[in-house]
Parts: structure tokens; sequence; C-alpha cells
């Protein structure tokens, strides 16, 4: 059973105000459609996501911990927390062999 919540909160997104983060269980990204464009605007905002992606990778495989990642899809930005196993190439693998795009992650919150 799925579902999905709305959140209404205003918090800074890697110095961007957002309005609405919907929250969804990690099993619903394999049905979302994810556009080709970088989310972030910067080189530096990019880099900073990989090392964090690949901080989290390490907290995930060494101690199972989970990570809250707020992404966007083709309709809009949610939120799922969830265990990163492996960043590869332009790719966050997840739990159950779940692939996100990292260039649509906005941020990792460890």
């Amino acid at each position: 059973m799925f579902f999905r919540l709305s959140i209404q909160l205003t918090a800074p997104i890697m110095n961007k105000e957002i309005d609405t983060i919907s929250i969804v269980e990690k099993e619903t990204i394999a049905n979302m459609n994810f556009p080709e464009a970088e989310v972030l605007a910067g080189q530096e905002e990019i880099n900073t996501r990989q090392y964090e992606a690949e901080r989290a990778m390490k907290l995930g495989n060494f101690f199972k911990d989970k990570v809250k990642i707020i992404f966007e899809d083709n309709e809009s930005l949610k939120m799922v927390e969830t265990t990163i196993w492996g960043v590869i190439d332009k790719r966050l693998l997840l739990k159950r062999g779940l692939v996100l795009p990292i260039y649509r992650v906005h941020e990792i919150i460890i």
C-alpha cells in the first residue's frame, strides 16, 4: 500500500525557498518520470551534492543509516527517506534496486 502526504513548509533547499514537498514511499520512484535537465544551478552546488551522496552511501553501507533525499520529478518536489547503497555515474542506487537520477536531487539530508 502506497500513500502520498503533502506538507507545507518554507525551508531553504540549497539556498532556495520552497513551499510544498510531497513525501513519497521509495517504491513509487520506479513509476516517476525524470526530465534530463540538472536541477542545481552552479558547479559548487553539484559538487556538494556529489560529496553528500557519497557520504550518505558510506553511512548506508556501513551502518544501514537512512537519509532524506529531496528531488524533483516532472511534476513537483518530493522527499523520500531511504538508504543509498551506491553512487554510479549520474544515478543513486537505493534499496530494492531502485534508481534515482542524481541530477534531479536538490539535497541529501544526513
